[in-house]
């Protein structure tokens, strides 16, 4: 087929600005004389330069080969020169077959592309029809699996091995493969668009400010939590979710404080009590990582009862899905805020971003219950010879809630800076924000101290 208008060409136009997008590589074939099954430019998205590459299944079903590989290495090498994120559309049957270890050297060449830029620019996947086998693994690299519903089919194993279910963009959604989903692919675009606009264009670029749309000293509504709380704090109530079908008791996704975008990890309390479990860890961990790798701001909203109580999470195990969410917090450079809104019983407290693993300002609202262990098992552990008939179990946890879990205790031994109302949230948090915007900056050089002469 020769080159012109194509479904591929048609999809990865229409992801860019009207007018901006720019192929490159437009002619380079097989050596049989087709055009390979992939279309790769660059163009604008929100006026920010960004490469894609889309797989064309108008040119023998997008099949994959070595030229195709080479094409997109060329693409990431000019993304990665200009420091630009890179989004790639999936649509393909698979490898050429008949190309044998070429073909699959090629996968590998895509791989370590997507994983040499991993941590540099964003990278955005849209599974745009099939994608299976090693191209699903090059997509789980990206840094965001954006599925479109009835369309997507993203799955190592076909579903008439495994299971029919398997491979949908629901499975993928509900397996936590999938980042955000799309009703359809304008959807999918505009969603695209979206992240774009509000992540760096690579990990040099720093905090990503833009105009406030918001009063920042506008007073929060108290009462709220979750999502909702979430909603109520963020500019223009604006909450870019990620995951949301996913270990739905952690919740994740990019918000603006004050026009700088940050990341989000919250408690989900009306799912499971805000249970930690291993999918909420590892969803929340995952979130951390990106963020930190672009310098993006992360704010934690605790509101957890523990971490999960099963045989089947200690079978995951837990302990490591835990550590990693530890770890993620330990180790993450960028600028971290959280703020007790509810309860944070043992584990919680220390791993939803403590001030002992890094965190720069932790704040607490007078309703908030920080206790070494819930207080009925507090009562029962320490208390329990002291319940009498006119001392009731219940009055007991109510003492042990008030003296023992206050948030003022956690504040008189340094764990937490501050008590706050939750009318001044969305205020404080800005504050923080901007205060801690530079910190990815390092502490500035020095040439020489200023003698005192």
């Amino acid at each position: 087929m020769e080159k012109g208008t194509t479904i591929g060409s048609e999809k990865i136009a229409a992801l860019f600005d009207s007018g901006t997008f720019v192929e490159t590589g437009a002619y380079m074939k097989r050596a049989g004389g087709d055009l390979t099954g992939v279309v790769c430019g660059y163009g604008a998205i929100g006026g920010k330069l960004v490469y894609a590459f889309a797989q064309d299944s108008d040119r023998k079903k997008g099949a994959f080969d070595a030229l195709q590989a080479e094409k997109i290495a060329m693409l990431y090498g000019m993304a990665m020169k200009n420091g630009a994120p890179v989004v790639g559309m999936f649509d393909s049957v698979g490898a050429v077959i008949a190309d044998g270890a070429s073909a699959m050297s090629a996968y590998g060449k895509v791989l370590k592309c997507v994983s040499d830029a991993s941590g540099v620019i964003p990278q955005i996947a849209v599974i745009s029809g099939v994608c299976s086998g090693m191209a699903a693994t090059v997509a789980a690299m990206f840094d965001l699996v954006v599925t479109v519903k009835d369309k997507s089919q993203l799955f190592v194993n076909a579903p008439f091995i495994v299971g029919k279910e398997v491979g949908s963009a629901d499975y993928a959604a509900q397996n936590g493969l999938a980042a955000v989903s799309a009703a359809d692919e304008a959807d999918a675009n505009a969603k695209v668009a979206k992240l774009i606009a509000m992540l760096p264009s690579n990990n040099e670029e720093g905090v990503v400010a833009e105009e406030i749309t918001d009063d920042v000293n506008r007073t929060s509504a108290t009462g709220v939590a979750g999502k909702e709380l979430i909603c109520e704090i963020a500019d223009a109530s604006d909450f870019v979710e990620i995951g949301a079908e996913y270990a739905t008791e952690m919740l994740t996704g990019f918000v603006r404080f004050g026009g700088v975008t940050c990341g989000v990890v919250a408690n989900n309390s009306s799912e499971k009590n805000g249970t930690i479990t291993c999918d909420g860890a590892k969803k929340a961990a995952k979130l951390i990582s990106l963020c930190d790798s672009l310098s993006i701001p992360v704010v934690t909203l605790t509101d957890s009862v523990g971490v999960e109580v099963s045989k089947a999470a200690e079978g995951a195990p837990l302990a490591a899905q835990l550590g990693k969410l530890a770890m993620a917090y330990a180790t993450a450079d960028t600028a971290k805020i959280t703020v007790v809104t509810g309860k944070a019983y043992g584990a919680a407290f220390t791993l939803m971003s403590s001030k002992a693993l890094g965190a720069d300002m932790v704040y607490a609202l007078p309703e908030a219950e920080i206790s070494v262990m819930a207080p009925e098992s507090a009562v029962a552990f320490l208390w329990n010879d002291k319940i009498t008939e006119k001392t009731t179990r219940a009055t007991l946890e109510e003492k042990w809630v008030a003296e023992n879990a206050a948030p003022a205790s956690a504040a008189a031994d340094g764990s937490i800076d501050d008590v706050i109302n939750a009318g001044e949230l969305r205020q404080r948090i800005c504050a923080a924000v901007y205060m801690l915007m530079m910190k990815n900056s390092g502490t500035p050089a020095r040439k020489h101290c200023n003698l005192p002469l």
